[in-house]
C-alpha cells in the first residue's frame, strides 16, 4: 500500500463537475492499493497518516499532528501509484489491486481513518475520472509505502 500525503490549506475533488469531497487544513492522501496488501498494511498506514507530525508549532517547527491542528483528510484512491515504468513508455499497473480487492480495502481505510480521527473523511469516487484541486502547504509531500514499514 502506498500513500502520497500532502499537507494542504485546502483541497477538493470533483467528479463530473460536482464536488465529492473538500477540506480546508489537513492532508490530501492519494492511496494506492496493491494485490499483496493486507489488513496489517492498512492499520500501519492509517496510524502513520494520523500520527504524522508535519504541522507547524509555535516555533514554526513541524511538531504537530493532524489532531493537534483540528485537520481533516481528503482520501483519493489512486491505482497509478503502482505504475511500473521500467520498460517502454507506457506504464504497467499489474501490481495495482483489482477493484474486487481494492474497493473493500479503500472503504476499510475510510472507516479506520474516521475512527482514528473521530471525523468524517472526505473522499473522491473510486474508479471515477476525478479532478483534484489543492493548495499544498510548504510544500510538504511525503511518500509512504507499507513495504518499507520495517525500516521506519
Amino acid at each position: 500500500m502506498r500513500a502520497v500525503l500532502q499537507r494542504v490549506t485546502e483541497a477538493s475533488c470533483k467528479v463530473e463537475g460536482e464536488i465529492t469531497g473538500e477540506i480546508k487544513l489537513g492532508f490530501l492522501v492519494l492511496l494506492g492499493i496493491e494485490e499483496a496488501d493486507t489488513e496489517e498494511d492498512l492499520n500501519w498506514l492509517a496510524n502513520k497518516i494520523t500520527g504524522m507530525r508535519v504541522f507547524g508549532d509555535e516555533n514554526g517547527l513541524m511538531n504537530k499532528a493532524l489532531a493537534d491542528v483540528d485537520g481533516d483528510i481528503l482520501l483519493i484512491s489512486q491505482f497509478t501509484l503502482f505504475a511500473q515504468t521500467k520498460k517502454g513508455n507506457r506504464p504497467s499497473f499489474i501490481k495495482a489491486a483489482r477493484p474486487d480487492k481494492a474497493i473493500p480495502m479503500y472503504e476499510q481505510m475510510i472507516k479506520l481513518l474516521e475512527t482514528l480521527t473521530d471525523k468524517k473523511i472526505a473522499t473522491g469516487i473510486f474508479g471515477a475520472d476525478m479532478k483534484i484541486n489543492l493548495v499544498n502547504d510548504g510544500p510538504v509531500t511525503i511518500i509512504m509505502d507499507t513495504k518499507d514499514k520495517d525500516n521506519h
